[in-house]
């Protein structure tokens, strides 16, 4: 179509189809969204409320309302510490960390900022409130502001209760639910000027850095990879990990470099996604293409989203790899030089990881504890230490400390990425074959997601599928041995269906911040029945949608 520029999936984005930044700030401010829009209105989902400014969606009466209902909360709790806030560098991240301010400095809310007004990483938060809490009798929380690896308009603010993690479903929507009251009555929202919040003796700083940097041994055995003489590369994709990965090369004497240290709210060094829009997603080969093509350089690559809670490891032998795959690595390696770790502790994956992860767990003798989509539903056992380790198929993940206590208790991309290091360092093999020879003993599994396009009234319709609901006997030939609606491993709803055969699967579940259903499936059988499985199950969600 003339006047619309082409983009192509790996490649930049032209600069007449970047986000206008000076819009974008401008409606966050000017916006305002009507709270009888279900689409305008505060919505939590598995990572808190995202949206951008644009649709009406991410803008100052949002963030105000979300905040004061996050201080009701903590006064509700008693939690009466400090908060520790954090943010990223998409555009809208600053603005809302002002109003976040504003808002926190006039409910009498301790504020702990960055003490060089830098970025902060999601786990970097989670790492400090965890520490915090040891050691004093106040308990303190958090808010990260970040739409994760969201699109460069979008705009994201979560919450992190005082054991470190997400806030769960309960706080979620207590906090949700008073947000959306206080959109109808503003008036409610407690807030000073921005000039009186500068000047506020409730506001602090905080070295995040040097806290969570210096104390990296303790979950990574990072004398293990200097030794080794690793070369490796790394792309924070203009994300909040920036100034952490030049602090950790010079700290501890890595060869490392940073690839791109550029910080751009347009994201304008960003190759475009699989649909042409411009995300920080360290698991997809598009958005990873620059790194991609430059493995030869290094022994191992890594890159971070946005607030990084996110990895993704790039090896010579096999580039990108699937998160799946990295993440059945590092299972496999992980309990037998992890000595001090609790023996009855639980492997943690969410329902719609591979399963290659169950045969491995079984192999090594260790419980499976497979939850709902979400990080949230592995932080009490993150935090007591009885889940050793937790992850899931789209590339986040955190691990105990090695004397088994909680590192954090959100994902960690900047953890996860250096335990690839030392996973090469120790074995001294590329990470692609070590997945290979997992393959050869317990088989190689055909895995994809799909998403796609679904109304409001649809992905309700499927949130609401029950196992009575599916009368599946086959599964593309496979016999059907098992039909979920809750997870195995807490009972909990998985918001949709699972749909377990001897030797492939698939589940379906709607998408929490965008009008699709993602369809996630499986096969042992490789990529042609891994089709016919997808198949199969699109033909059973026709019938019910």
């Amino acid at each position: 179509m003339d006047g619309v520029p082409t983009v192509i999936p790996g490649e930049l984005v032209p600069a007449s189809a970047l986000v206008d930044v000076t819009k974008l700030v401008s409606a966050y401010f000017t916006q305002q969204p009507d709270p009888e829009d279900e689409r305008q209105r505060v919505t939590f989902g598995t990572s808190g409320h995202r949206g951008s400014s644009l649709k009406g969606s991410f803008n100052e009466t949002h963030i105000a309302a979300i905040v004061q209902a996050v201080c009701d909360y903590r006064k509700a709790k008693g939690i009466s510490g400090p908060l520790f806030l954090g943010r990223d560098t998409h555009a809208l991240s600053y603005p809302a960390y002002v109003t976040s301010i504003e808002v926190l400095v006039a409910n009498g809310v301790e504020v702990l900022v960055d003490s060089e007004g830098g970025y902060t990483p999601t786990p970097v938060v989670s790492h400090a409130i965890l520490r915090h809490n040891r050691r004093e009798r106040r308990l303190a929380d958090g808010i990260v502001v970040t739409p994760s690896h969201n699109p460069p308009e979008d705009g994201g603010i979560k919450y992190n209760e005082s054991h470190g993690g997400p806030a769960d479903t309960a706080a979620t929507r207590w906090i949700e639910q008073r947000a959306n009251q206080l959109l109808r009555a503003p008036g409610g929202v407690r807030r000073v000027s921005w000039t009186r919040a500068t000047k506020a003796d409730t506001v602090h700083t905080f070295d995040y850095l040097s806290s969570y940097v210096d104390t990296l041994p303790e979950v990574i055995e990072i004398d293990a990879i200097a030794r080794a003489g690793l070369r490796i590369g790394v792309d924070p994709l203009g994300g909040a990990a920036v100034t952490y990965w030049s602090r950790i090369a010079e700290r501890y004497k890595l060869e490392l470099e940073v690839v791109n240290e550029e910080v751009d709210p347009t994201f304008r060094f960003m190759p475009a996604d699989w649909d042409g829009r411009i995300r920080m997603d360290c698991s997809s080969p598009y958005a990873m293409r620059k790194l991609i093509d430059l493995r030869d350089r290094f022994d191992i690559a890594f890159g971070n989203d946005a607030d990084a809670d996110r990895h993704g490891i790039v090896t010579r032998a096999g580039g990108l790899l699937n998160p799946n795959h990295y993440l059945s690595v590092a299972v496999s390696y992980l309990f037998p030089h992890r000595a001090q770790w609790p023996t009855a502790g639980r492997l943690g994956k969410t329902v719609v990881t591979t399963q290659m992860i169950d045969r491995i767990t079984a192999a090594l003798g260790r419980e499976l504890f497979e939850v709902p989509v979400g990080f949230k539903w592995f932080v009490s056992g993150l935090f007591e230490g009885s889940v050793l380790f937790a992850g899931e198929e789209s590339a986040g993940a955190t691990l105990l400390a090695r004397d088994g206590k909680a590192w954090t208790t959100d994902k960690d991309g900047i953890v996860l990425n250096l335990l690839a290091a030392e996973i090469h360092s120790t074995l001294q093999a590329d990470l692609a074959d070590v997945y290979r020879k997992l393959e050869q003993r317990f088989g190689s599994p055909a895995y994809q997601r799909i998403d796609a396009p679904a109304t409001p009234d649809q992905k309700k319709k499927l949130a609401s599928l029950r196992a009575a609901d599916v009368q599946l006997r086959e599964l593309a030939g496979s016999r059907v041995i098992a039909v979920l609606d809750k997870a195995p491993g807490n009972g909990a709803s998985i918001g949709g269906i699972k749909v377990v055969a001897e030797d492939a699967w698939f589940a379906a579940r709607p998408s929490g911040t965008e009008d699709v259903y993602k369809l996630y499936a499986e096969s042992f059988r490789g990529a042609e029945h891994l089709r016919e499985v997808q198949e199969v199950a699109r033909q059973f969600l026709a019938t019910i949608l």
